[in-house]
């Protein structure tokens, strides 16, 4: 006794939706705690400005690969 596929499809779609995400974060949170990047002392270097265009920048393009997940079929 399989699954129905509607079912099936949806699970699949919440599995990919929480393990880009978990992705996105494991990735932002190497590259700013570890490597210093999300923090600054007195002022903001080039790098940390770098890290937070690459944030913001790979946060829309995650909403937007979620908003055209749950939108239409992939």
């Amino acid at each position: 006794m399989g699954m129905e596929p509607e079912v099936r499809e949806f699970l699949l779609r919440i599995v990919q939706t929480l393990s880009m995400g978990m992705l996105w974060l494991l990735i932002n949170m190497t590259t700013g705690i570890y490597f210093n990047l999300a923090f600054f002392d007195d002022k903001p270097s080039f790098v940390n400005y770098i890290f937070y265009v690459w944030f913001l920048i790979s946060l829309g393009l995650l909403l937007f690969y979620f908003r055209k997940k749950w939108k239409g079929k992939m």
